[in-house]
């Protein structure tokens, strides 16, 4: 369903098991209901953004995106896992696809936001907040040439409400 096409509350009546804030262009403040469905669903359903996703979490939760100090596109990066569910039987670095020029600011985040996940420069690639099943990453998982990407779905996909 597209970001802005539809009421906050038909997610409701869709009674969906887990929400997915997917990719798209642009910053997260654009991104249609994006940041109000976190804030709205994220306490209480499975939530996993997805690079503007991942973005979103962070604005929806007060942190602040900063333009990225390289702009990536289609480019693999190794990925450092600091620990999270979603990184369940990764090892601790793997590789993953990166498309975006904007990041979470490192300093911005609140307490509720830990970091899972970065690179070895420290630009964050991974948080997950403290009490909600809410999880963001800015790489992309569903790449074919994402290291495991798969496992990361499933891990997330078995993450109950």
């Amino acid at each position: 369903v597209r970001n802005d096409q539809f009421k906050l509350d038909d997610i409701k009546q869709w009674n969906p098991s887990h929400i997915v804030i997917s990719p798209g262009p642009g910053r997260p403040e654009d991104a249609g209901h994006s940041i109000d469905v976190i804030k709205k669903y994220g306490a209480s359903i499975p939530t996993l953004g997805v690079c503007l996703g991942h973005q979103a979490i962070t604005v929806a939760y007060g942190g602040t995106v900063i333009h990225s100090s390289e702009i990536v596109h289609g480019k693999t990066a190794t990925i450092q896992n600091i620990g999270s569910t979603l990184f369940n039987a990764l090892g601790n670095s793997f590789t993953a696809t990166r498309y975006h020029s904007l990041v979470a600011e490192r300093d911005s985040l609140p307490k509720d936001l830990k970091i899972t996940a970065e690179l070895e420069n420290g630009l964050i690639m991974g948080i997950e907040h403290e009490i909600h099943p809410v999880f963001g990453v800015q790489f992309h998982p569903e790449s074919i040439a994402t290291e495991n990407g798969i496992q990361i779905i499933k891990n997330f996909l078995e993450i109950k409400q």
